[in-house]
Parts: C-alpha cells; structure tokens; sequence
C-alpha cells in the first residue's frame, strides 16, 4: 500500500510540474525527506473506542488484525481490555493481539496497545443505544484529550458516537468535531469529507434544516474558505488548489426570485475570497453533481449537512473519510455512525475504518512535508515562479441555476 502512495504521489507531482528541473530536484528531496521520516519516525494514533454498544470496536478489530500497519504506526486504543475482549468473539476469525497499558511510558512500538480508560464491569449490549453506551464512549475520548495535550500521540482516529447518549456535563457538543474544537481551543475547524480526489466541506454541519439560512454569513463562508485552502496546501500538498462553492437555494436563488442569500451572501464571500484564492461559484448543487463537476475542483464547499453529504457518500460508496481541518493536531474518522442494526454480528465492513487510519497517516507525513517545504529556502524561488503560472480554465459552461 505504501508503495503504491508513492507512485501515485510521483505521478501527481509530474503532472503538476510547472517549474522546470529545479522544482524537480526539489521535490526528489522532499519526497527522500518523507521516506527517511516514515523510517525513523513512526506515528503514534491514539483510537477512541466510540459508542461501546456500535460497532466501533468490531471495526478496530478487524482493521488492526491487519499486523503491517503496525510498519506504519503505533496504535494506542483507548477503551478496556473487557471490551475488546467481549467483541472479538464475535470476529473469530480476527487476529488481535495486544498489550494492556495504564500509562504511556509502557507504550510498546511493535504490539497494539491498549489504553485501559476504565476497571468496572460494565453491561454491553450491542445494539441498543443506552445510557452506557454514550458515558464510556465520552471516557474514551476524554482519555484522548487528555494524551493529546500530554503530546503522547501525534494523531486521532475516532469510533463512531451517537449524538444523543453522550450529552452530559461532560460532553455538551453536538459531535467529535465541537468537542476537539473546545480541546484545541481552536476559533473555527471544517468538517471536510474525502475520497480519492473528491473532498466536500461544510459550512454549517448539524443543524436544523430550520436553522441553515440565518446560519449562512459572508464571514463565515470566509472562514471556512480561508481553514479550507490553508487544509488543502498543508494537509494534501495542493499548492494552488480550486475551490468550488455551491448555492444555498435551488437553482443558486434564480437572481434572487427563490431566496436572496447567493446576491447578499454567498456571491459578496466569493468575490473577497478570489483576492488570494481560486475560488468559484456558487454553483447550483444538484447540477453541480450531476454533470460530474467537482471533477474540476480539488474541494467543493457546501452550504449545509444534506447538500454535501448526500452526494459524496453516494459518489464514495463505503470508502470516505471525515476529516476536521484547522486543528493543530490530525483527527480522521469513518464516514459513518454507529449502525445499530448490526452491532455485534461481525457484519460491519471496515473499509472507511481502515481508510482513516492510513489518511490520518498520510496527513501526518504531509504535514511533515509541508513544514520541511517553506523551511528550505528553494522554496522562496518556487513560489515566486508559480506566481507567474497561468491559472487553469474552468469550465464556466458549469450551470449556476
């Protein structure tokens, strides 16, 4: 699978090469700088168990049965030993071993640890969505804050939660990605979905359909746009990336005769953001997606949960992954929730899983790339030459209504 990046990493890069032998001299380094980092520092992932009654800790056992990811990382799953015990009878087949930790200087390089997050005897009952089920999720991912601001793991890959279970005092959020904002302390983050070279963000996420348009701001399309662009340099190497921003109303408002949010809002945020950024729109989404658009953008920036999530898991099937942009530290997850319905059946298909895992990997290591990139000082001359390199046309034959 490593191999396999590298080559697609090197096509990619051939294909963007607008600099002539110097960019390429630079990239073989930064490409030796990433080999030379995956050999001498293995990232350790911290994997909160979710809810205990899902099938989050189903989809951790077959996902890290798999022992040559163990080439890659060192994973550390915080949950308890009675719980991966009680789920890997019903994965037989499973081939997962482990090591039991209470503290990270037992941490053991080779072997899947486990970060035991609590002692008691609990009941499980996968399935059912309980009171239990959401406390000790949040125990999980309480254990996970606290180890990432003890700088013990460098990235996060999050087990589905149910919304509903895990409200208490503890956890006021409406998901993982309020929760890790309030942890970083960060001002705004992006929910940003990917697969392949599809990748939709959202500038509103879980809100009442009621709710979306008064949520709908030009400061906050910039925001967005602005967490965005800075995701897709640093986070998945685009240097110049194109953006793509869909309308809020049908047919992008019909110049105002179906909704006045596209002229008062979303058309003012595209004009300032085209001041340092590629930017376009706003599109009308059901079109937009239809003729297979996106296909001309590196992301699309959707206005609201619906009209950017039905789309892409229709486009990426079982194979996207969630990623929160504009935190320091690299959180990935599943694109999907608890499912419930076949908890505990060994039916779960671990795919989006295991694809989070080595997303969050592979931004680690960009991440890497990135900041070893603008220390160099070749960097200063590369930039100035793609200042001078003609933009690639849209189409604007893309339907906007």
């Amino acid at each position: 699978m490593e191999g396999t990046k590298f080559k697609k990493k090197i096509k990619a890069q051939k294909r963007s090469s607008c600099c002539g032998t110097l960019a390429s001299v630079y990239r073989v380094t930064n490409i030796l700088t990433f080999v030379i980092m995956n050999l001498v520092h293995k990232p350790v992932i911290g994997v909160s168990c979710g809810d205990v009654n899902g099938i989050g800790t189903e989809l951790i056992i077959k996902t890290f049965s798999d022992h040559r990811i163990l080439e890659h990382c060192t994973p550390v799953i915080f949950s308890s030993n009675k719980l991966i015990n009680f789920y890997k009878k019903s994965v037989p087949d499973a081939h997962f071993n482990y090591q039991s930790i209470k503290d990270f200087t037992k941490v053991n390089h080779k072997q899947i640890n486990i970060f035991n997050c609590w002692e008691e005897e609990i009941t499980i009952n996968p399935g059912q969505l309980n009171e239990t089920g959401g406390k000790y999720a949040v125990k999980s991912l309480l254990a996970v804050a606290d180890a990432l601001h003890q700088g013990h793991i460098q990235g996060l890959v999050t087990a589905p939660i149910h919304k509903n279970n895990v409200q208490s005092a503890e956890f006021n959020y409406t998901g993982h990605t309020p929760f890790l904002q309030a942890v970083a302390g960060a001002k705004d983050v992006l929910m940003l979905l990917y697969c392949m070279n599809l990748r939709v963000a959202l500038v509103t996420e879980h809100l009442p359909v009621k709710s979306i348009a008064q949520q709908i701001t030009k400061e906050g399309i910039l925001s967005k746009l602005n967490l965005l662009q800075a995701s897709l340099q640093k986070d998945f190497g685009i240097d110049k990336p194109r953006i793509a921003v869909l309308a809020l109303n049908p047919h992008a408002g019909d110049e105002g005769l179906i909704g006045n949010e596209e002229e008062q809002i979303i058309k003012p945020a595209i004009k300032d953001a085209k001041q340092d950024k590629l930017v376009f729109g706003p599109y009308s989404a059901d079109a937009f997606f239809a003729r297979r658009s996106y296909l001309q953008f590196d992301a699309v920036l959707a206005m609201y949960h619906d009209q950017g999530l039905i789309p892409f898991k229709t486009i990426a099937v079982d194979e996207g992954v969630n990623y929160t942009a504009g935190l320091p530290f690299v959180r990935t997850s599943p694109d999907h929730g608890t499912a419930f319905d076949i908890a505990g059946k060994n039916k779960a298909d671990a795919t989006s899983f295991t694809a989070a895992v080595f997303e969050c990997l592979d931004i680690i290591h960009r991440r890497i790339e990135y900041e070893e990139r603008n220390k160099n000082p070749l960097r200063k001359i590369t930039a100035e030459v793609l200042k001078n390199v003609e933009d690639e046309k849209i189409d604007d034959t893309i339907d906007r209504g």
